[in-house]
């Protein structure tokens, strides 16, 4: 490979698909339009007495969807002009994230270096120890024939410094509850309402993040819990992040939306959950059909 655009786009590819995973699962750094950041700051009396609090209601919801190890995932994300994407498949976490999502890039400055590579939508696996990104005919006609990158997360948290050490931590344990622990965290969940989500009947919780203010606040978190949580936001530029959650009857989240403002500008995120406890089974692709990441930077010449 000898092309500087091949180069970028891996690179770019790399971010962008880990990011992918993360939005979907937790969107610690994401970002999405709500319109719930007003309602009842007390839970209406709807279920049992706990669940009339709404921070009862979000520690059940932690630990059911915890439990639950998968689910089928949709997803939408925008960072800036930088891309907008669409994810859909199904993720696992009970031992580290797992699963796979077809990724079509719908927009930005992403979709502009995909197209150079001959496609738009590329599939993504997720293992314990790395993922794995495949792409167009375009790309192996310019690595050998192979059309998988493999992105070992030893690798990527030498990428981009805090960066790339922040996306191993996500990509390594990730969750989807972790947006209802930045809601605990937040010592500002308020209760929406009841409201109806593809059908399902579901309560709707807000609240808003304010990272400067995390270990400041009454969270209900452990002092480990916040100062993780408080790292990983930081390390994202994440300076404020708007959180909307839905949750059905059986205490599991099967919507979320967040708004976020990072360092670098903003982003959105609406990822929905259905399927809880789907079978996930994720191959590595064949060794013969799969060019190394770290390999792929080491052979590139400077843009």
């Amino acid at each position: 490979m000898k092309s500087t655009a091949v180069r970028r786009a891996t690179v770019s590819i790399a971010m962008a698909a880990a990011l992918t995973g993360v939005a979907a699962c937790s969107g610690s750094d994401s970002d999405g339009g709500s319109g719930g950041s007003s309602g009842e700051s007390s839970g209406g009396g709807d279920k049992a007495a706990g669940k009339a609090n709404p921070i009862a209601a979000l520690r059940s919801v932690e630990k059911s969807t915890d439990k639950a190890d998968s689910a089928k995932v949709e997803s939408t994300t925008t960072m800036g002009t930088i891309m907008s994407m669409e994810a859909d498949g199904a993720l696992g976490w009970s031992d580290g994230l797992t699963g796979t999502l077809t990724i079509t890039y719908t927009g930005g400055t992403m979709a502009d270096q995909m197209r150079q590579l001959g496609t738009t939508s590329m599939e993504a696996r997720y293992l314990p120890d790395a993922y794995y990104a495949k792409m167009g005919d375009k790309f192996a006609e310019q690595s050998g024939g192979k059309h998988w990158i493999k992105y070992a997360y030893d690798d990527l948290a030498d990428l981009a410094g805090g960066s790339g050490a922040y996306m191993k931590d996500q990509m390594q344990n990730t969750t989807p509850n972790q947006s209802v622990k930045l809601l605990l965290a937040s010592g500002d969940v308020k209760k929406v309402g009841a409201e109806k989500v593809r059908g399902e009947n579901t309560t709707h919780y807000s609240g808003t993040v304010d990272v400067a203010d995390l270990a400041g606040e009454s969270s209900n978190l452990t002092a480990d819990q916040l100062a993780d949580m408080k790292r990983q936001l930081e390390q994202a530029g994440v300076t404020t992040e708007t959180i909307d959650i839905w949750v059905n009857d059986e205490d599991l989240l099967v919507k979320k939306v967040e708004k976020g403002e990072l360092a670098t500008g903003s982003m959105s995120s609406t990822a929905f959950y259905s399927d809880y406890g789907v079978k996930v089974s994720t191959e590595e692709p064949p060794a013969g059909d799969t060019a190394d990441f770290k390999d792929l930077m080491q052979t590139q010449p400077a843009a």
